[in-house]
């Protein structure tokens, strides 16, 4: 009678419990605002998550049935909760290098970042290198004197630093601003030729500027890095991206040896959150390698590289971008053709053969049509391949005929919503307003048209910041308080897509990650306000204040 008693309680207990008796859960959220982002944009308020995956979704009531002794409890208080942010497009390593540097974003004329680096001179032995990122012309209060195309020439620079080589690399990283020590120890003088897709600017006179664009930058003979100094990179860069609620991160742009220290951290249990990773490598080391690379979900899906990236021009601000027209503000310019379309064609085709998607960093007018004109032809020659997502990196100035070729091409608008309120103030200095308004980070237009449209920030460029970039997509706001072309704003769920499941689904990981969904992996993130609801004007204020990758809380606002 005992057992049978027994038993009938059991039946009892899982009856109330929706008919079958809950193995609890690692972890609860409940109280909350949840967007789950899944295809009816639904929004519950409780979440269980197990073994790294979520097992329910629902009220709090639904959830009560996986609560156990060891269940850890978040009370979420109201707060909105989405799924974990996937940063769409930055370089990691370059996030950690950037705490290690000068930095440059702050200073708001040539003469103070020439004090930063007296300062670093008094700190440093004869010899060592002083490195910086950040300074933006277009962003100083007063235009150098002396200057050359805007830019400083290196004398004022050189005169205090006269033992020291200086490379101060330009925030979109397509340029760099060195010393005469600089280029005196890498062996560059008025004699030096210009590279393959680079620039070392000379004046009238043909004296040397300072300034080395694009693929220049690599004549510096800068000391290569040690593991240690690398490992520190990866930790520091770990640790932003997680209070900045990033969950999943798309590193644009790693070598082999990189990589293999993310499969090291990896295995170490060193590797807080997901890399999604493009290789940066020469056609002739892609050829030897790729096959023994390419990795899917490795480490509990804490790593994956299945894309290969290629920059075939530079950036608006440095005007290297590669235009169809001239430069409004430069007419002797239409930027720089990095890599040779030929070239890039034969990594197409190394692409097609080991199945990795392409990724192709094309930021001016003619550098996106060619880079559209050459997925159309590797894609007529191989019929047989289909939805392959290759991607455009950036697609911030694009020609009116070629908007419509994305969705009719399936090609993927892999872009950056910060940087057009970031470039915004300077960028019709450079196109003109008509070309500006036509054409420049076309948000809406692109979306409206069918193409899958994904958001990041390209940190270091920007900081690695969703909720800035976030704001920037559905106001188009700009330091200066007028709007960027503001037809060209997204709503906030739209927004959010751009953020989540779309950056997912340009990854081949949208049956992983980018909504909550049972099933999928628990990577969440809290926010301090509701960024769906709140006046437009405090999305900026919100904070993250948990982020949850794989069910377990790696990050907790203080």
């Amino acid at each position: 009678m005992r057992r049978l008693f027994g038993l009938i309680l059991l039946f009892v207990v899982a009856a109330a419990c929706g008919g079958t008796a809950q193995q609890p859960a690692d972890l609860v959220l409940k109280n909350g605002k949840i967007a789950t982002v899944d295809e009816n944009n639904s929004e519950v308020q409780a979440l269980a998550a197990r073994e790294g995956r979520i097992v329910a979704l629902g009220s709090d009531a639904d959830i009560e049935a996986y609560l156990g002794p060891s269940t850890e409890v978040v009370d979420l208080q109201g707060r909105r909760a989405i799924p974990g942010f996937i940063e769409g497009h930055g370089h990691f390593m370059g996030i950690g290098n950037a705490e290690l540097i000068l930095d440059l974003t702050t200073p708001r004329s040539w003469q103070e970042i020439v004090d930063l680096v007296a300062a670093a001179v008094e700190k440093s032995e004869p010899g060592e290198w002083i490195m910086g990122r950040g300074w933006h012309q277009d962003k100083w209060q007063s235009v150098p004197d002396p200057n050359y195309e805007g830019f400083p020439y290196h004398d004022g620079l050189s005169k205090v630093s006269p033992d020291n080589p200086v490379m101060l690399t330009h925030a979109s990283g397509h340029a760099a601003f060195v010393n005469a020590k600089a280029l005196q120890v890498s062996g560059v003088d008025g004699g030096t030729p210009d590279p393959q897709g680079g620039e070392i600017l000379r004046d009238s006179k043909g004296k040397l500027v300072g300034l080395l664009r694009e693929t220049a930058q690599r004549l510096m003979d800068t000391p290569d890095g040690s593991e240690e100094r690398a490992r520190k990179m990866a930790e520091l860069a770990a640790q932003e991206c997680l209070r900045k609620g990033i969950t999943s991160f798309q590193d644009a742009g790693s070598g082999f040896q990189t990589i293999d220290l993310f499969k090291t951290l990896v295995d170490e249990g060193k590797m807080p959150l997901r890399l999604w990773v493009m290789i940066r490598a020469s056609n002739e080391s892609l050829e030897k390698n790729l096959a023994d690379y390419r990795v899917e979900g490795y480490g509990d899906n804490k790593l994956t590289v299945r894309a290969i990236k290629v920059s075939i021009d530079g950036a608006l601000g440095s005007r290297g971008a590669w235009l169809l027209e001239p430069y409004s503000d430069a007419p002797e310019l239409t930027g720089l053709n990095l890599v040779p379309m030929d070239e890039v064609y034969e990594t197409a085709q190394l692409a097609i053969e080991h199945d990795y998607q392409l990724c192709i960093h094309a930021i001016g007018d003619r550098g996106n049509r060619e880079v559209l004109n050459l997925y159309e032809k590797v894609f007529q020659e191989h019929p047989d391949k289909s939805g392959l997502r290759w991607r455009i990196e950036h697609a911030q100035h694009l020609h009116p005929d070629d908007i419509e070729r994305f969705a009719g091409l399936e090609v993927i608008a892999s872009m950056q919503a910060v940087h057009a309120t970031s470039d915004g103030p300077w960028v019709p200095d450079r196109l003109g307003e008509k070309r500006s308004r036509e054409g420049a980070y076309l948000w809406k237009t692109l979306l409206e048209s069918g193409a899958v449209v994904t958001n990041g920030t390209d940190a270091p460029v920007e900081d690695v910041s969703p909720i800035a970039s976030y704001y920037s997509a559905v106001s188009r706001m700009m330091v200066n308080g007028k709007r960027f072309y503001p037809d060209e704003r997204l709503n906030r769920e739209q927004a959010l897509r751009t953020y989540t499941i779309n950056n997912a689904y340009a990854a081949f990981e949208e049956d992983l990650k980018g909504s909550l969904e049972v099933g999928k992996l628990a990577d969440v993130t809290v926010l301090s306000k509701d960024i769906l609801e709140i006046p437009e004007e405090e999305i900026p204020t919100a904070q993250v204040d948990h982020t949850i990758v794989g069910g377990e809380i790696v990050y907790t606002r203080k």
